[in-house]
Parts: structure tokens; sequence; C-alpha cells
């Protein structure tokens, strides 16, 4: 009951707002405060000042202010700037006594605090309380040894006071601490405003052990340089490079030992120093050394050396890429373009077998084909520069035994090294080596060069075997046919160059069996057998009815010198015309015209002439749809046709064509009738007008008895005229339909 009785609790109900529209003036938060700002609602009054007139009331301010202030530490004792200001305070009363033991009562709660350690150093030293001073300098870096300016300040105390016995004990303190490097440098400056180049010299020793930089070992080197210890300095920098050794070479060290043997003008040193760190230098850190290097040479020395400066730079370039990717064909090219210019025999070689070690990850011809010339360059260079001919053979043989001549082979190197060998007088390994490309791997360079070689040495015997064998090979080859027919008849053996050009055009395949027919007709017409050559091209004729064959065909005819010359170049032509009257090419059959049209130019009469020029067509323009590759329509397009005389199938459309255009000269004719008669009528009305107002009066039942036939007959006029005009617009509508549905058919 009592749960019940408390669910049932009223809730308060909370005040509604019945007015949520804005207040007219709105205040913000920042206006406030800038209000309280203005008005300083915050600020609280200066306390009044107090004039302090005897030691009573001196001792009561006192005990006043260190009640406060030791309040304040009671407070929060972690806050040490409540008791370096306490301390502060007593130090300005010249209470030294109570300042001191407020700052060791601080250390006792943060020893490790910094500032604190300095105020109460400088608090002591103020007050001239040396001993105390080292006392706290003493027991501060014992406490804080890495607080470098703990250190700072006790070394310029001592300094400053006099003790250099004390301040370089407290440097050497300092330096069992190996510090930061200008702690260093701090020591070696000390000594030296004392002249004691030995210690200075003995710090550094320390020093570049302890941080060994090259920089470093450089300051040392030129430390003793400024002291005029040439050889010391020199010392230095080769322990220096001694020091990295070839895994940490740094150009910066190798510079200025250059630029440090250049002031003592050794020159030769300079140069041997970058030659050398040239070679151990990687190239993306030597970019200053080159640069240092080139101008070394610019100043110093001569054209070779400069010449070697530039060289040295593009190798090592050459060097760092293919490192970096080994299969870049290009850049080998390059590098061994270089060291060929440059370098010895065995350098050069050593690079050429780097670079043809590099065989290609897959037996792909296109992956071949820039690294199969590094061997030919190669065998050139071991064949014309080092002039070694057992090396080229070798090479040659190695590159042969290399390549997949399964899958692909390399026409260039068999040739190569077929010329090699016939450069040796070596021609039974010419032959060998391209009887065995053509065993391995027949190709059509392959004989080419074979046959061109045993033309060269005039073996035409062998030559005829190789056509031969090549023809087994590619039977297709017109070139081959014409060039074995050509070789025959050079020989003077016609018939058989004739049986070479029957064989080849009874072939079942040719990849250009034009050229091959004209060169059959050219080899004909020079052996002047014209009844052969015709034969020929009525062979052809019957394989193809091509128009240029037939004009080929009558010009032949018209150059042989003979009587009828004329008239069976024309029966050629009419020929062709009759064949091609069904051929769908009309511009080849335009083409035949004109050319017919051009031979009765030159050689037939007027009437002849008059007889082509009527079987030339007319040429009419036409539109046909077109239709997209999806099939959709795409619009239509405009062409040109050509519409022959001959040809029965258009003679009804070039009458309906003809009688469209007279339909509409007729249209043209009777608009400018019209236009003519409505101006002459026009011209007449006003003189009609003049010739009434001139003429007497009349009575109005005559005129009125004479008007009434005249207006039946005029009406009856009417309606004639405007049955005939209606049935001529008929007329004329069925007329236009008719042209309408011509043209359509056209």
């Amino acid at each position: 009951m009592a749960s019940t009785a408390a669910g049932k609790q009223r809730i308060p109900k909370v005040a509604k707002v019945k007015n949520k529209a804005p207040a007219e003036v709105q205040i913000t938060a920042e206006q406030l405060l800038r209000e309280a700002k203005e008005r300083e609602l915050e600020l609280l009054p200066p306390p009044p000042k107090q004039k302090i007139t005897d030691a009573e009331e001196l001792n009561d301010y006192k005990l006043k202010k260190r009640k406060g202030f030791e309040d304040n530490i009671r407070k929060n004792r972690t806050v040490i700037s409540n008791w370096i200001k306490y301390a502060q305070w007593e130090e300005s009363l010249k209470e030294v006594q109570r300042a001191r033991s407020i700052y060791e009562r601080a250390l006792d709660v943060d020893h490790r605090n910094i500032t604190l350690w300095l105020k109460y150093a400088e608090m002591e030293m103020k007050n001239r309380q040396v001993n105390h001073a080292r006392n706290i300098w003493d027991r501060a870096i014992t406490i804080l040894p890495r607080v470098n300016q703990f250190w700072y300040k006790y070394t310029y105390m001592e300094e400053m006071l006099g003790n250099i016995a004390g301040c370089r004990q407290v440097f050497e303190r300092w330096m069992e601490w190996e510090p930061e490097e200008q702690a260093w440098h701090s020591y070696i400056n000390f000594e030296l405003r004392y002249k004691e180049v030995d210690k200075s010299r003995s710090i550094y020793e320390n020093f570049v052990m302890v941080h060994p930089e090259v920089k470093n070992w450089i300051k040392y080197a030129h430390f003793e340089e400024k002291h005029g210890y040439i050889a010391r300095a020199r010392k230095v920098f080769e322990r220096a490079v001694e020091f990295y050794g070839e895994e940490h070479v740094n150009e910066n060290l190798y510079v200025a030992f250059s630029r440090f043997e250049e002031k003592q003008k050794e020159f030769e040193r300079v140069r041997i120093i970058y030659k050398y760190a040239l070679d151990r230098v990687p190239k993306q850190q030597a970019q200053e050394l080159f640069k240092n290097y080139t101008v070394f040479e610019k100043r110093f020395g001569d054209r070779r050396g400069i010449e070697d400066v530039i060289v040295s730079k593009r190798r090592f370039q050459y060097e760092e890429e293919v490192k970096a990717s080994p299969h870049n064909y290009d850049a080998w090219f390059d590098y061994l373009r270089l060291v060929e210019s440059d370098t010895d025999a065995d350098t050069v070689r050593e690079v050429y077998e780097r670079a043809i070690a590099n065989t290609p990850p897959i037996q792909e011809k296109r992956h071949w084909r820039r690294y199969i010339y590094l061997w030919i360059n190669y065998a050139l260079y071991e064949e014309l520069e080092v002039k070694d001919p057992e090396r080229t053979r070798q090479v040659y043989q190695a590159c042969l035994e290399l390549i997949p001549h399964k899958k692909f082979t390399f026409a260039k190197i068999w040739l190569l090294y077929a010329q090699f060998e016939i450069r040796q007088k070596n021609l039974q390994n010419a032959r060998r080596g391209l009887g065995t490309a053509i065993g391995k791997c027949p190709k059509n360079k392959l004989f080419k060069g074979y046959i061109e070689l045993e033309l060269q040495l005039r073996e035409f015997d062998r030559c005829r075997k190789l056509y031969e064998k090549y023809l087994e090979f590619s039977p297709e080859n017109c070139t081959t046919w014409i060039k074995f027919a050509e070789l025959e008849t050079i020989l003077g053996d016609t018939e058989r160059a004739r049986a070479i050009f029957e064989l080849a055009i009874g072939q079942p395949r040719l990849d250009m069996p034009e050229v091959l027919w004209k060169s059959y007709i050219d080899f004909e017409i020079e052996q002047e057998e014209y009844e052969n050559t015709r034969g020929l091209y009525k062979r052809l004729l019957q394989r193809t009815q091509h128009v240029k064959v037939w004009i080929s065909f009558g010009q032949f005819e018209l150059s042989i010198d003979s009587d009828d010359r004329i008239q069976r170049c024309r029966q050629i032509f009419e020929e062709a015309n009759k064949s091609m009257q069904g051929c769908e090419e009309k511009e080849e059959r335009l083409m035949l015209l004109e050319s017919w049209r051009d031979f009765e130019d030159e050689f037939g009469s007027l009437a002849n002439k008059e007889r082509v020029q009527k079987l030339l067509p007319e040429k009419v323009k036409k539109r046909r749809k077109i239709t997209a590759e999806d099939g959709s329509d795409a619009g239509w397009e405009e062409y040109y046709d050509y519409i022959f005389p001959e040809d029965a199938a258009n003679q009804p459309n070039l009458k309906l064509l003809a009688m469209a255009k007279m339909w509409k000269k007729q249209q043209q004719q009777e608009d400018e009738d019209e236009e003519e008669q409505e101006e002459e009528e026009e011209q007449q009305v006003p003189q009609g007008k003049e010739a009434q107002e001139n003429s007497e009066p009349i009575e109005q039942g005559s005129a009125a008895h004479r008007e009434e036939p005249g207006k039946e007959y005029d009406d009856r006029d009417d309606e004639s005229s405007s049955s005939d005009s209606e049935s001529d617009g008929e007329d004329d509508k069925d007329k236009t339909e008719e042209t309408k549905a011509d043209t359509e058919k056209l």
C-alpha cells in the first residue's frame, strides 16, 4: 500500500510559459562580460599605503608578511614560486640567513627544480658568498648532472673569479658525463683563451671519439691547420677516412680534405682524393663531390682532366642506373658507349659480360629485341676495335646457342655471323651457319640473305637450289617467283623463266597476284612475244574483269608497231564496255569510258568521238538512308550516282526525269506570264476610269435595260470560268501527284 501510495504521488507541475515570443532586447553573455568590465565591478581598491616610522611598526610589518608567506606555503607546499617570493623578500631585507633557510626548506620539498637551484646560487653570488655558491653548484651538478645550465654557470663563475685550475677541474668533471657538442667546444675555447693548444688537442681527441661525426673531424683538422700544424691536419683527415672506412663514407669529408690539399697546392693529391671518393661514394650522395671536382679541374686541370671528370660522373650515374634496373638495356647501351670511348678492352669486356648476363625473363621475341643488340655490339666491338676474330666467333656462337630457335629466332644474327666468316675468308663456315639457320628456323630474311650472298659469289646453281627451297617454304610469295624468273632471264634461259612464271600463276594462293601477272606480261613484252602477251591478257581477263586490266590491254595493243593497232585497241575498249555493262562498280566503268574517250580524242574520228561521248554517263545526286551499327535509323546521306544511256533499265527513269524538268520549266513560264498579265491590267484600270468620267449621262431605264442581259452573261461567264478553273486545278493536282510518285520511284 505504501508503495502504491508513493507511486500515486503527483508530479509537480512545470510552469508553462505563456508568451514564447523573443524579448525585444536580446542580451548575450559577451555583452554581460563587457558591461562588467566597463563598470569594473570586480576590481578591488588598492590597499592604503602604510608608512613605517619606528622599529616596532617594522617588526609588526615583518611579522605580518612572514605570516602571510607561511600561510601560503602551508596551503600548497609544492608551489615553488611561493618559496622563491618568500626567499627574495627576505633577501631584500638583507636577511641572507633567513633566505638561505627558506631555500633549503624549498629544496627539501623539490630538489629537482632547476629554477630553485639557480635562484639559490644567484643569491649567494649576488651577496658575494663564494664558498656558499660553490657548495650550491657542487650539490646541483651532483644531483642533476645532465642540466648543462648548472655547468655553464659554475664554470663561468670560476673563470670570472680567476680560478683557472678550479674551472678546468669543473670542465673535466663535466666531460666525464660526455655532454653535448657545445660543452666540448666551450671547454676547447676556454683552453684556447689561455693558449693551451696541447690541452685543446687532447680535448679534440676525446671529442671526436665521443661524437664521431664528420663535421667534428673536419673541425679538428681545421683547428690543426689554423695553428700551423699542416702535417697534423693531414693526419687527422687520413685518420677520419680510415675511421669511416668504405661502409660509412661521406662526401663532405672528402670535399674538406681536397680543399685542404688544394690550399697547400697539392693538386695531384687533390685529384687522387676526388677519384678515390668517386669510386666509393654512392651517386645520390656525390653531387657536391662532382661539382667540386669539376670546379677544381676547370681551375687547375687541363682538357683531359675535365673530360675525365665528366666521364667519371656519367659512368657513376650509369652504374647506379643499371644496378637499379638490370633489364634496362637502353641504360646498358649508353653505359657501354661511354666505356668504349674511354677505357681499355678488359674493362669494356667486363661491362659487356655484365650486360649480356641479364637475359630477358620471358621467352617472347618482343622482350629480346633490345637485348640481342648487346650481343651484336659486343661482337662488332671485338672484331673492329680489339681485332680479335677468335673471340668474335665465340661471341656469335654463344649468342646463337642462347636464342631459343624453336620459339623464335633473329635472322640478323645469322646473317652477321655469315658475313663475319666471309670477311675472315672462311666461306665454308658461313655456308654451314646459314644452312643450319634455314634448317632450324627458316625465315624469308634468311633465304634472301643467303641468296644475296651466293649471287655476290656468282654461285648461280646454289642460287637456283636456294630459290627452290625458298619456294617450297613459301610458295605464296610472289616476290620470290619474280626474283627467280628475273635470275633465269639474266642468265639467258627464257624458257626456264617462262616455266617459272607459269608455275607461279598456277599456284592456288598468292599474296600479290597482280604484281606477278604484271611481271609475266612485262617479261613477254621484253621478249617481244606479243601473241603470248595477248594470250596472257585473255587468261587474266578470264580470272578478273578489273578495269585496269582492260586499259592495260588496250595500251599494250596501242604500243605495238602495227597497222591495225588502233582498230585492235578500239575493239578491246568495245569488248570491255560490253563486259562491264552489268558491273556494279560504276566508277570503274566511267574510268574505262574516260580512257576510251582520251584514246578517241587522240586517234579517232569525229563520229567515233561522238559515239563515245554518248556513252558517257550522267552524274546524278541521290539520297539514301543510313543505318547505325545497332540497327537504328541514322538519317539520310547524299551521294552521286552515274546513269549510263546504254542501260535499258534506266530509260524509264530518264524519261521521267525529263518530264519532271519540262513540267518545272512550264510552271516557271506560267508564273512569269501571270505576273506580266497582272502588270498590264494594273495599267489598264486607270484609263477605264477616265473614260467613264468623260462620257455623258444615260437614262436609267434604258441603262437598266441594257445592263441586265450583260449581267446575266457575266454571271454565266463567271460560273463557266469557275468550273473551268476547278477542272483545270484538279487536272494540275493529278499531274503533280503523278510527278511526285515518279520522282519517289527515282
